[in-house]
């Protein structure tokens, strides 16, 4: 990866739906190069996928709260199946620390955020924090030189 497929990196992912030219147009090179390089980084599994970011609270989703669930590790093959097939669970991590996953979660109601917590507490203890606002939203995996891989 060089500095041509970082900055087709940034660019994409401040604007999946740009325009091939444009992306041409911004890292000096012809478009076909440019649909070859993304191509590249698409096989690489580099580039992942192209999703639209929503707002949330427009489509109905007001509570947003992440959840942290203390879970014996034993639990996790019966646990994995159940979170995935949560459809407001925006993003589910194992960590380190007093707890063993960070939950995130939307919700239209908080009697609906409660309603979930209470069913996942069979899995465990949860310590719940709801989010007032969001300063800096989503913004993409940093690509600068720095990051490059040894």
């Amino acid at each position: 990866m060089d500095h041509i497929d970082r900055k087709i990196i940034d660019i994409l992912q401040k604007n999946a739906r740009a325009p091939l030219k444009e992306v041409a147009d911004q890292v000096f090179l012809s478009s076909p190069a440019v649909s070859a390089r993304i191509a590249r980084l698409e096989k690489a599994g580099i580039i992942a996928g192209y999703q639209a970011q929503i707002h949330a609270p427009l489509v109905g989703y007001r509570v947003k709260a992440f959840i942290n669930l203390d879970m014996d590790p034993q639990r996790k093959p019966e646990f994995y199946p159940y979170i995935q097939q949560c459809p407001q669970v925006v993003e589910c991590n194992c960590v380190t620390g007093d707890y063993s996953m960070l939950i995130e979660v939307l919700f239209a109601t908080t009697q609906e955020l409660d309603q979930f917590i209470n069913h996942l507490q069979q899995f465990g203890r949860t310590h719940t924090q709801i989010v007032f606002s969001t300063p800096v939203e989503h913004r993409g995996v940093p690509v600068s030189d720095a990051t490059e891989p040894e």
